[in-house]
């Protein structure tokens, strides 16, 4: 009775909905594209496989370790990977190509999760971290597909917004097959909410077993090779409010350090342009990644404005600023420049990572800063004394190589389920 009561008010809700998916394709014209696809009509969509759900960019990225895996290890199983955003859907193209079918997840309607279920008739289905809607969960359920939860996370802040609605989502996670925990704090907060104990294991998070291949850090070798000997600082996946922070930030460093230069990296490309005038209302000198070209040895700012690059622009930096942390956004991944062996900065919001946060932090390789002038502190610590940099970013290849294995707990329980 309560998912109907959901299932009306969602379906009372589409004109909203449609209404904000037009207001976002004026922002970023990519919305507009392919809107079949989220009433379960067309997309690629390949039967009697894997089905992965990665709602997003992160998501897809996370994943794609695991999915490779499983091409390897399942050559005749097709896999169909979904998501929820264009820059997920580029993402995914860009990691996979035609290797992989690909579509849009519908609206939460029983009839479309009905609708992708019969085109997919998948032998399982892999959530990523915590995309999970009622209804979807429910078909699946009522489809008779396993339903695997991988790398599950679950702060403190989002279980406390599910039991307000536990009514509605309990049913939905004690109907989860299997769930592979990152912590084992998550994992008490995913019982209180209904998972069975019985059908959850604490894996540990995949991102730890991020590697970096080795065309990638070549392509970053051969770029930073053009730019000389400067010192150079990223600011990643940053939100707005945080680009002027890190703007004002570079200015003072580069009274100490003239020729420093920032990599600037906005999460959201809908943001990309604004940032740019950003930039130059700040007096700042840029190049555009999206423009091909190399910064100059004036210019002050490389704005990475491509998808699917990100990973390939920590290579090209000494330090580290992960975004939506000076925001109440809870932070971005942190392993990735880690994993690279960067000293990582964070702003005080980081309750989306808290246990990766902590355990970077309790190493020495992530320090934490309040606003503009801890950043330009800190950076002017680590660039100019490379022993603390190597340190820092010792500190972090090790937490990362101390905590992997998860990938491997977590294909051997999808198998299970296959």
């Amino acid at each position: 009775m309560t998912r109907t009561l959901y299932s009306i008010f969602f379906t009372l809700c589409i004109p909203l909905i449609l209404l904000r998916l037009i207001y976002r394709a004026w922002r970023a014209p990519a919305y507009a594209r392919r809107w079949s696809e989220r009433f379960a009509l067309g997309g690629d969509v390949r039967q009697g496989g894997i089905w992965v759900h990665a709602v997003s960019v992160g998501e897809s990225i996370a994943a794609a370790p695991m999915v490779r895996e499983l091409m390897q290890r399942h050559p005749d199983l097709p896999i169909t990977i979904t998501c929820m955003t264009p820059t997920g859907s580029e993402q995914i193209r860009k990691l996979f190509g035609g290797q992989v079918g690909h579509a849009y997840l519908p609206y939460d309607l029983p009839w479309l999760q009905r609708r992708l279920l019969r085109k997919l008739k998948p032998r399982v289905g892999i959530i990523m971290e915590t995309e999970l809607w009622p209804n979807l969960v429910a078909e699946c359920e009522r489809a008779q597909v396993p339903l695997v939860l991988a790398n599950a996370r679950l702060s403190e802040r989002s279980a406390r917004g599910y039991q307000r609605v536990s009514w509605l989502v309990k049913p939905m996670f004690a109907a989860l097959d299997w769930v592979a925990v990152q912590s084992q704090a998550e994992a008490l907060r995913f019982s209180s909410l209904g998972v069975d104990k019985s059908a959850m294991m604490v894996t540990g998070s995949i991102k730890f077993d991020f590697r970096p291949s080795a065309a990638l850090l070549a392509q970053a070798h051969a770029l930073r090779k053009n730019w000389g000997e400067r010192p150079v600082w990223i600011a990643a996946s940053t939100h707005a409010g945080e680009d002027e922070q890190v703007l004002r930030a570079h200015q003072v460093l580069l009274q100490t350090l003239p020729d420093a230069l920032l990599i600037l990296v906005p999460r959201h490309p809908e943001r990309f342009d604004s940032v740019a005038r950003q930039v130059s209302d700040a007096g700042l000198l840029q190049v555009r990644r999206s423009q091909g070209g190399s910064p100059a040895p004036t210019d002050q700012v490389l704005l990475g404005d491509t998808m699917g690059e990100l990973v390939m622009l920590y290579a090209c930096a000494d330090v580290a600023f992960v975004g939506g942390s000076l925001v109440p956004n809870g932070g971005h991944n942190y392993l990735e420049p880690a994993a690279l062996g960067l000293p990582v900065l964070s702003g005080p919001h980081r309750f989306n990572f808290t246990e990766i946060n902590d355990l970077l932090q309790g190493a020495g390789a992530l320090q934490l800063v309040n606003d503009s002038q801890g950043i330009s502190e800190a950076l002017l610590t680590l660039l100019q004394d490379s022993k603390a940099r190597k340190q820092a970013g010792d500190a972090g290849l090790a937490v990362v190589a101390a905590n992997q294995g998860a990938l491997e707990l977590l294909l051997q329980g999808i198998e299970q389920r296959l």
